[in-house]
């Protein structure tokens, strides 16, 4: 039997110590091994202790949760960081300069602010902990031998049929991974991209404002009835579906608070079936990134099997190998690729197919 993922909580918060450390307790997936109040006690108990985990909060006094992340990363202390995230523009910002600095994901901060209870919180941070610990436990040696750059080939996409639109599903380290990608994005790029961050309510606009400072192309939060344009991103909003539909010769988004789907809301696999829907598979280019679990990897290889273009990042650069991993054992995938290397690719099949 595998032992439990140790934790340390580390937050100024008496209060909030207390909530987040009894409620995982409750969940017994985990074992909480320590607590603390600043950055400097999230070193030395980092040191001491080496949990698998860590949920560290960003503002404390003393040391700062961002000073203390980049010292952990330093000392190549072998903890994983979850950061504990408030609501605020300012708050947003500090969470993906975090994840910039290597923390692999976050969680929204228990206060009388917000709409998640404690267990709410407390059950997300359980789940992105046994998910990420089990992603780590699973043996990759099925998939990676070697990385099978172009595994299982779809011969019909080289078919000479126009890309209409771009479509890109992501998860725990997507935020990073994201911003290489449209880091990556040439200006004068003229396909619509619709992309969903598996994220809370209240961090996907912040999230689009900084994809949209990096990126050559305009990127933003999609809203209910968006025109879809040329050369721009729309993010998926923190708990809607987002799907595209068409209405005559245009096409519009269209945000619902329907049902989750794989436990997601947003889902990968809603917006690609839509994609299909709207544009037809052949016409469309779709990736699957990092994150755990499977959602998207059934769409994306439903893309594959009615001729679209497939691609998924790698093991090496993903944070977790869950859902790009689902999607390759599906046989669904045309190119697995390093994070950097996907825009690159997608750039070069847009050329082959005339685009």
């Amino acid at each position: 039997m595998n032992k439990k993922p140790t934790v340390v909580i580390i937050d100024d918060s008496l209060l909030v110590r207390n909530i987040l450390s009894d409620a995982l307790t409750k969940k017994e997936e985990v074992s909480v091994i320590a607590t603390g109040k600043t950055g400097m006690d999230c070193i030395d108990l980092a040191e001491k202790l080496k949990p698998d985990f860590i949920v560290l909060d960003i503002e404390m006094p003393i040391m700062d949760g961002l000073t203390a992340l980049a010292e952990i990363k330093k000392k190549k202390l072998p903890s994983h960081v979850i950061m504990l995230s408030v609501l605020t523009q300012h708050g947003a910002d500090a969470t993906f300069k975090a994840l910039e600095l290597g923390a692999v994901d976050f969680i929204p901060k228990p206060s009388s602010g917000n709409q998640f209870s404690p267990e709410d919180i407390a059950a997300v941070l359980s789940l992105k902990i046994k998910g990420f610990s089990d992603s780590k436990l699973v043996s990759p040696e099925p998939i990676s031998r070697p990385e099978r750059t172009e595994r299982q080939l779809n011969k019909s996409f080289q078919k000479p049929i126009q890309v209409d639109a771009i479509g890109i599903g992501t998860s725990t380290g997507g935020p990073k991974a994201l911003q290489t990608v449209f880091a990556g994005i040439p200006a004068e790029f003229a396909k619509p991209i619709f992309v969903v961050q598996h994220m809370p309510a209240g961090f996907t606009k912040a999230f689009a404002d900084r994809l949209n400072s990096l990126s050559k192309i305009h990127v933003k939060e999609a809203e209910q009835g968006d025109l879809v344009q040329a050369g721009t991103a729309y993010i998926a909003p923190g708990d809607y579906q987002m799907k595209v539909v068409s209405k005559g010769k245009d096409r519009f988004i269209e945000l619902t608070h329907s049902e989750q789907v794989n436990g997601h809301r947003p889902s990968i696999e809603v917006l690609f079936d839509s994609l299909v829907e709207t544009y037809g598979a052949d016409h469309l280019l779709s990736m699957i990134m990092t994150g755990m679990g499977k959602d998207g990897s059934h769409a994306i290889s439903n893309i594959h099997a009615k001729g679209g273009i497939t691609l998924a990042q790698n093991e090496a650069t993903s944070v977790v190998y869950g859902m790009n991993r689902v999607a390759v054992e599906l046989g669904g995938i045309d190119f697995v690729l390093p994070v950097e290397e996907l825009v690159p690719k997608m750039i070069e099949l847009l050329k082959s197919r005339g685009n």
